[in-house]
């Protein structure tokens, strides 16, 4: 099987289904790995926390707000077992906190705050660390709606606490703290949910670490001078700035795009990012010709959902789509071979 990055441009052009099956066969889906990051919270340091905030409470009889917020900064991880029971994200917590209580709590501090919880889970929070009439607020919301549970439902909307353990109230948390969860309800709650949602949102900045790091691996042992941009940098000539230019932004010779994602409507982002810059690379360039090579290294399954998107990756490339099976070939097989300067 011929790769496109091994053929000629008019190759390409003549039968371009051929090279998009060969890239489809070199595509791995790494969707059932995720990566850890920091502040992942093991589970046995999540149900201490929990069988903490369980025996202030009296096993959920009641909510004594002092204590809790006493327990909040001596036990900061008791933050995130709260947040689950309510099943709240940190803005979400926050901005019901600011209307019920009529402060002014920003996304920023319930973020920060919960940030903190996580990375550093078991020392304590120092009151200068935090404003005490935000986290009080927070608390104190957070024991009402417990306290509350779901309000009756209307049969047009779902409201967020008609959930198994907080419906009731506080009856219905002590019951299932009591009895532990009923196995069909746990499933369906995560069916709501999907299972790691939270975890994998934390961790989608660095989802696509793997590649470039591998990207830079390539480059750094062929010695050739490469930019890595940042997150959204602004780098003249460029409307969004390509993840890696090589020698540098000053006389870009070859841009390179890494993606990897599970989803094929990012995927279809990701190829009309890349079909753009193919376009930009011909401006003032002379007819046929490229001002920098455009490269496109690539991974998981949501590039292997539409072969339209990839036929035109591959046009707006020229056949220089690698993949993690493929990257190896990443320096040989392109413009990249003129810049370095160690054998292989």
């Amino acid at each position: 099987m011929k790769y496109p990055f091994e053929a000629a441009y008019q190759e390409i052009l003549a039968a371009p289904e051929s090279f998009v099956e060969a890239v489809f066969s070199s595509l791995e889906s790494e969707f059932l790995l995720l990566p850890r990051g920091q502040g992942f919270i093991e589970y046995p340091a999540f149900e201490a926390a929990y069988e903490t905030l369980k025996k202030v409470t009296a096993n959920f009889s009641q909510l004594p707000r002092r204590q809790i917020i006493d327990l909040v900064t001596t036990t900061p991880l008791s933050l995130i077992v709260i947040r689950s029971i309510l099943g709240f994200t940190p803005p979400e917590w926050a901005y019901v906190a600011s209307q019920r209580k009529g402060i002014a709590i920003p996304q920023g501090f319930a973020r920060t705050l919960d940030r903190r919880a996580r990375m550093e889970p078991l020392r304590p929070i120092r009151r200068a660390e935090l404003k005490d009439a935000r986290l009080n607020a927070m608390v104190e919301v957070a024991c009402d709606l417990m306290q509350e549970g779901s309000p009756p439902s209307n049969g047009i909307t779902l409201h967020r606490l008609q959930k198994a353990d907080t419906a009731g109230g506080l009856d219905t948390i002590k019951s299932l703290a009591a009895m532990g969860a009923p196995y069909a309800m746990l499933l369906y709650e995560r069916f709501l949910g999907r299972p790691f949602a939270g975890h994998r949102d934390s961790v989608s900045g660095l989802v696509g670490d793997s590649l470039e790091a591998a990207i830079e691996d390539v480059l750094t042992k062929a010695g050739i001078s490469y930019r890595k941009t940042k997150r959204a940098e602004k780098i003249q000539g460029f409307d969004q700035a390509p993840d890696f230019i090589v020698p540098d932004e000053f006389n870009p010779r070859v841009v390179i795009e890494a993606k990897i994602t599970e989803d094929d409507g990012t995927a279809r982002d990701k190829v009309t990012r890349i079909h753009h810059l193919g376009q930009m690379s011909l401006e003032g360039a002379p007819a046929g010709k490229q001002k920098y090579q455009v490269i496109a290294c690539i991974a998981g399954r949501g590039f292997r959902v539409r072969a339209e998107d990839m036929k035109k990756m591959l046009l707006a490339t020229r056949g220089k789509v690698f993949t993690l099976k493929t990257l190896g070939r990443l320096v040989a097989c392109s413009d990249l071979a003129k810049f370095t300067t160690k054998a292989s």
